[in-house]
């Protein structure tokens, strides 16, 4: 870790061939996400690993869901769903663009926008620079610390960057940027890449930039897959002004979004849908204070906070040999050292409901004690 007590060491911008230690572009395996932890895992794992809201999708969005398949015979129309996600965020419809999930966004940011100087702010959800590098980007990063609270300095991203992103809030760290900060970033001829996929987890989406109009170069990412529990099927999407929007979609294959994501996109997006996720985004934040108040109750395991996503990250020494162990207990968390900026002493926990962090701390109590 680098000194707290100096503020130019808690942030370093680390080139693509040049960086040092863990920090090395090769030191991080940019290609394993969560579902890694659980896939060919039996019935009897608790995932703890995987950020997608348990006990998804709901009754009635399956049933909207199952009701598209009559029509699966013609291809996919997207006027409607881009209406619905427009008018959800008060923007024109040409502000908008339908994505197969963020992923597929990531991709597109990659090959539409030929930067000179890309930057991405770690640590963050890695797939973002694994898709420039895969588009033949010299990616650099801006390296954030736990000596400040993993917490970005618009200063910290240097000046002729071409394009930014960085994530809000940010996935593993569970940490909120002020809006204003982020805001500070975007100027004219720098593309600022927003990754919120976690935003409708956030009570009031405060910090939000989706509805911004002002912001040069702004493109905002969201996801549907989290709160919604769609990540089998695909549906994300990218608000941007209208010419960033048209290059982005150039490079999207015909008919990227199917027909069923695209109906998903259309429910999610209306009143009843927005209602049930603030509900629930306060549910989770409820549930989130209790996880941290429960692993306050171990000494030597350090939880980043505030938290603000649904999920916490955690340190601990020998947190690959209690993942490990977990897992044989029956529990599935998300190692942390494939995140550049973090090493092998960490650990990302999604939130669930209050017994099922109760059962785990239980586990986890056991696990330190055979430590």
């Amino acid at each position: 870790m680098h000194d707290p007590q100096t503020a130019h060491q808690q942030q370093h911008t680390t080139p693509e061939c040049h960086g040092s230690g863990g920090d090395r572009p090769g030191a991080h395996d940019l290609r394993h996400h969560g579902d890694a932890e659980v896939r060919g895992a039996g019935a009897g794992l608790t995932d703890l690993a995987v950020n997608v809201r348990a006990g998804t999708p709901p009754a009635w969005l399956k049933a909207r869901i199952a009701s598209s398949l009559d029509g699966l015979a013609v291809y996919p129309d997207q006027r409607s769903a881009r209406q619905a996600v427009a008018a959800r965020h008060e923007l024109p419809v040409n502000r908008v663009l339908l994505t197969a999930g963020a992923a597929e966004a990531f991709v597109l940011v990659a090959r539409a926008f030929r930067a000179q100087r890309p930057v991405v702010v770690h640590p963050q959800f890695t797939e973002p620079e694994a898709a420039l590098r895969d588009a033949g980007h010299a990616v650099e990063r801006v390296v954030l610390d736990e000596g400040g609270g993993f917490r970005l300095r618009p200063d910290a991203v240097p000046e002729d960057a071409d394009l930014v992103v960085v994530g809000n809030p940010t996935n593993p760290t569970s940490v909120l940027h002020p809006a204003d900060d982020l805001a500070r970033l975007a100027r004219p001829g720098r593309i600022l890449v927003v990754d919120e996929a976690f935003m409708d987890a956030v009570p009031g989406e405060r910090e939000s930039l989706a509805s911004r109009t002002d912001l040069p170069g702004l493109v905002v990412l969201r996801s549907l897959t989290k709160t919604w529990g769609l990540a089998g099927l695909r549906i994300g999407y990218a608000l941007a002004e209208p010419g960033l929007v048209a290059a982005l979609e150039q490079t999207q294959p015909l008919w990227p979004v199917s027909a069923p994501a695209l109906t998903a996109a259309e429910a999610c997006s209306a009143p009843p849908a927005l209602a049930e996720a603030a509900h629930a985004a306060h549910h989770l934040a409820s549930d989130r204070a209790h996880l941290i108040a429960r692993l306050a109750e171990f000494e030597g395991v350090h939880v980043c906070e505030p938290a603000a996503g649904p999920f916490v990250l955690l340190r601990l020494a020998g947190a690959t040999a209690v993942r490990e162990r977990l897992r044989e207990l029956g529990y599935a968390v998300r190692r942390g050292d494939t995140f550049p900026g973090l090493g092998p002493d960490w650990l990302r926990l999604a939130v669930r409901d209050r017994g099922t962090t109760d059962r785990f701390v239980e586990a986890l109590a056991k696990v330190l004690t055979e430590h």
